[in-house]
């Protein structure tokens, strides 16, 4: 079956399924047949209670794992056709992640937390480092260690992480899942100004409803299965 893609199509999903135990089988499958278009600069969260396959569908589109079937394509490739080198190249290159921990270095300050993201692509841009944590807030505070930082200043450092390579994608888990609510507001309102600054796509992962009130697109994964939310659900605030 041939895909046909839009000049502005940046991440297709169609008919995915995910089984942990027999690819062959329905049963007990964590993804059941998931579909979801995003264009670039769009923001979506994916809203859905625990266990209802959020995480799987992160690790899928982020080529972190492999779909039962199902196809799944980035900038209309597939990543199916991809070797492992070009899917961590594709990560490192154009992914930045936002996670729940932070998942921050404790042995390097702040400053080397956010540099790292360049090293990896062979680039020292310090100049950059410093504007990207300017723009989250933490001006002064680049010799700091995480340990040193509250749980809302340790996310502004992941943040920071994720864009100062200019990703087009950022892939968030559920990124104030251990934050308080003024402080997940916060990094909310942080994230998604950012990510519509940097025209990256953002695909937020999240069982908060306040997250929803961020975004321009709600797909709501049940079971496996998404669909498209007109309005957000009701706040747990």
């Amino acid at each position: 079956m041939e895909h046909v893609y839009t000049m502005q199509e940046l991440i297709r999903i169609v008919d995915v399924w995910k089984n942990y135990y027999d690819a062959e089988s329905t049963n007990g499958a964590a993804l059941r047949g998931a579909s979801l278009t995003a264009h670039s600069g769009e923001l979506i969260a994916v809203y859905g209670k625990s266990g209802s396959g959020k995480t799987s569908l992160l690790n899928i589109l982020a080529g972190l794992d492999a779909p039962s079937k199902g196809l799944v394509a980035i900038g209309g490739e597939t990543l199916a056709s991809m070797t492992e080198r070009k899917k961590t190249d594709l990560r490192r290159s154009h992914i930045g992640f936002v996670f729940q921990f932070f998942n921050l270095l404790p042995t390097l300050t702040v400053f080397e937390n956010v540099l790292i993201a360049l090293e990896l692509l062979g680039k020292g841009n310090r100049g950059a480092v410093i504007n990207a944590l300017k723009e989250v807030g933490l001006e002064g505070k680049e010799e700091r260690f995480p340990h040193e930082l509250s749980g809302g200043e340790q996310q502004r450092v992941a943040i920071a992480r994720a864009l100062v390579k200019d990703p087009l994608i950022v892939l968030a888990d559920e990124p104030t899942g251990n934050l308080d609510s003024q402080t997940s507001k916060e990094i909310l309102d942080l994230l998604s100004r950012r990510c519509r600054a940097t025209t990256a796509t953002l695909i937020m992962m999240t069982h908060s409803p306040l997250s929803c009130a961020y975004v321009d697109r709600i797909m709501k994964l049940v079971d496996g299965v998404i669909r498209e939310e007109a309005v957000s659900p009701e706040s747990d605030t």
